[in-house]
Formats: structure tokens, sequence, C-alpha cells
């Protein structure tokens, strides 16, 4: 059995940007989070799931050895395998539904996604959520037959998923954590349609959905080779926003501050703090131009999510089928990922969820005011876990909060002589300990 860490003596303290700067032995578990993951154990896995030959959302489920059936019962396996070697941590099970009469599915199909939650001990209801993608595919969509290794798009990130789950399985978090296994994307996003589906009929409180989609390519198509930037998606304006909701962002601000932008900007701190030679770019844009991941379905159902994954795609090794022609060599082989990359991007998934699931809920139902004066203040109500409050500030061209204050255990305050008009505006919530969550934008436009 794994030694199961509390980390209730986690200090941290307050910084000069979003998050934190923390202390001594308290920092240690977030660097020690980072430096379990393991590039040989990420090699392992990508290895075995490339090894079933394809995992074609439409290929055989019968097979042992070969196809999307085969693969998500070896995920499941080994998300079992980590909740026996944690003293049963983790509850593990398969949420599925049929899927037909699409362009992608024309025929009716069960898209079986492999789902493991590590439950909180004070707000199990409270989630974080990992994803990696479990199906593959090769240059016509539909071909369900032909060898589809998928090792980078996306072995990559299922295996950072169960990576994740078993570094973070040792430790206990007041917060629960998702690790999830999602088909279908290939055709459709089904996979995270269904997920999202079944979080909003049980009442999943989710707070930040992490999709991994491609994180183990460091070769890029444009000639560039680097293994020091990856890239964190984000919805501006929330899809799910209303017309009253829309009015009043346009009067008061928000197309850069939904809770998925939010999200970003914590993922982007984590990484400058606790990631060694890892920068985050972060894209305001949902995803890649004109293109998809399985973080866009929790944004329609309104969950905050973003899309982490590589900086430099090369677009010769992914869709494609396994070939050599005009002397390029083509398909998404193993030989192409980079092991490295892939854990210090699973390393970032692994510090982000356990300083989210250590802090309080982001606070709710954050406001602002101070037209015409000299002062701002805002109101928030407070929320479980949280002992104390820090205010955010930033002129509205930074992309990072640049300017906090520490204000105590209160539900209002007003900075004096800091105007509204000049500055976007935001509150965190902060643990006995220390730990902090994202930060809100005020109104609608970036609730959590």
């Amino acid at each position: 059995m794994k030694r199961i860490i509390s980390v209730a003596a986690l200090g941290i303290l307050a910084g000069n940007g979003v998050l934190w700067s923390a202390a001594n032995a308290d920092e240690q578990a977030l660097h020690a989070i980072a430096a379990a993951t393991s590039a040989q154990r990420l090699e392992q896995d990508i290895t075995t799931l490339a090894g079933f030959g394809t995992r074609h959302t439409l290929s055989d489920t019968e097979s042992d050895t070969r196809g999307i059936g085969a693969a998500r019962r070896w995920i499941k396996a080994e998300f079992d395998r980590i909740s026996a070697d944690c003293g049963g941590c983790l509850e593990v099970f398969y949420v599925s539904d049929i899927v037909s009469g699409t362009a992608r599915v024309p025929d009716p199909v069960e898209v079986v996604n492999v789902i493991a939650i590590q439950r909180g001990s004070e707000q199990p209801a409270r989630f974080v959520m990992m994803s990696g993608d479990i199906d593959s595919r090769v240059s016509d969509i539909m071909n369900s037959s032909s060898d589809s290794p998928g090792a980078n798009d996306n072995a990559t990130g299922m295996a950072g998923t169960i990576e994740a789950a078993r570094v973070l399985s040792q430790y206990s978090f007041p917060g629960s954590i998702i690790y999830a296994g999602l088909s279908g994307e290939e055709q459709g996003l089904n996979g995270g349609a269904i997920l999202a589906a079944h979080a909003r009929e049980n009442n999943w409180d989710i707070k930040a959905v992490i999709n991994n989609d491609m994180i183990g390519n460091i070769r890029g198509i444009n000639g560039v080779i680097n293994n020091t930037t990856a890239r964190v998606f984000s919805e501006g304006t929330r899809y799910v926003e209303t017309e009253d909701e829309a009015r009043q962002r346009r009067f008061q601000g928000g197309e850069v501050d939904s809770a998925s932008r939010n999200m970003a900007r914590y993922i982007d701190d984590m990484a400058d703090r606790y990631i060694p030679n890892l920068d985050v770019m972060m894209v305001y844009r949902l995803d890649r131009f004109g293109r998809g991941g399985h973080h866009r379905p929790f944004n329609e159902a309104g969950f905050p999510a973003v899309r982490i994954m590589e900086t430099n795609e090369n677009y010769n090794w992914q869709h494609q089928d396994i070939r050599v022609e005009d002397g390029i060599a083509y398909g998404d082989v193993l030989e192409h990922v980079d092991f490295d990359y892939a854990a210090k991007l699973t390393a970032l998934n692994a510090v982000t969820m356990a300083a989210m699931s250590w802090a309080p809920a982001p606070p709710t139902n954050v406001s602002i005011s101070g037209q015409v004066s000299p002062h701002t203040t805002l109101s928030w109500d407070k929320v479980p876990g949280a002992t104390q409050y820090r205010l955010h500030w930033r002129l509205t061209t930074e992309p990072q909060w640049t300017h906090s204050r520490t204000v105590g255990d209160v539900d209002e305050f007003t900075l004096e002589n800091v105007v509204i008009d000049n500055y976007f505006f935001g509150v965190s919530s902060i643990s006995a300990s220390g730990v902090q969550s994202p930060v809100v934008f005020p109104g609608p436009a970036g609730a959590f």
C-alpha cells in the first residue's frame, strides 16, 4: 500500500502574482509531485496503448489484444491497480451511452469512457478533472481496421492521466479529483458530451476540466524543435452566457476573464513555479483555429475547461496512414514521442490539480462597485474551507494578475484610491494552510 500523505500543513503565503510563494517544507509537497512524474512509466503506458493496433471508436471491442475494447479494459485495469495500491482510494467505473445517426457514427455504437474518482475528505462533490482521449484514427476517419497506433494523439494524454492518478493517489485532499479516459473524440467529441451530461445529471460541481490532447511532440512541421513551452487554450466568453449576461459583460468587461481563462492563468503560474524549463503560452481561443477538442463539451455544459497541448504540431504525424511518401514518413508512431516532454506536461496537470484540491473552492457571487468613486469595493459569498480571501487587480491589457491584497476572513473589502475604471479585478479564496484558489472575475462572466 502506498503512503497517503495529508498536507493539511501546506503553508502557502501571499505572493505578488496570481497564486502564491510557498515556504520551506510546504512548498516541497508540490515540488515532490512534479518530480514524481515518471517519463519511464509514461513510455511504458504509451507503448502499451499504441500496441493495441487501433483504438478507433468503431473498432473491435471483443479482442483482448486489439481495438478500443481491449484498450479501455486495460485502462480500467490500470486504475484498479492504482486503487489497490492506495487502499481502495479510487472509485473506478465506466460511463457510456449509445451514439448513432451522425456522419462519423452512422450506426449505433456504445461509446465508453473510463473514469476514476479520488474522493475528497471534506468536499467530495467538488471536482477538478484531468482527461485524455482513448481513441485514435488514420487518414480516413471511418477506417476502423487499419493500424492506428495514435502514439501522440492521444496515447500521451491518456497515459498522462493514468500517471497523474499514480502520483496524486499518494496524497489526500479536501476536494475530489476525476481522472477520465474519454472515447469518441475523433468521431465528434462523443465521450466528452456523454460525461458532461452525466456530471450534470449527478450534480458534480466541476471547478476545472483540464483536457490533455497531444502532449508528447517537440518537433513541429514548421521546423521548430521545442521542449520548453506548452499551449493552454481557453474560451473567453462563456458559451452558456445569456443575453442579459452578455449585456452586463458589455459594460463591465469580462471578455478575457471567464473561469476557463482564469484557469489558464492559474496553470501558467503553476508552470512558472513548479515545472523547470516550461513556459505556458496562453492562447486566447477555445481551441486551434477551426478545430476541436474534448474540453469543448464541458464548456458547452457550463463547466470551466481548458486544453493543454504541445506548442508545435507536426501534421504529418497525426491523422495519417502509416506510410513513406516522397521521402516523408507519415503516421503517429512511437518514435515521434518525447517521453520527457510528456512527463513535464503531466507534472503540470498534477501540481495544478493538487493545488486546486487543497485550496477552497473559488469564491461565489463575486460582485463589484465603485463607479464615480475613487475607491473600488468587491464583495462575495464565503466558501467552505476558506479562512481568508485575496483581492487581485491588473491593467486591462495585462495577461496576468499583477497586484494583490490579502484581506482576511471577510466577505467585502474596499480598495481605497484604486479606481474601478482603470483595472480588471478579482477575488480568490485561501485555506487555513494558505493554499489559494483560482481568481474569480466579478459577475456571471467570471463565475466558476
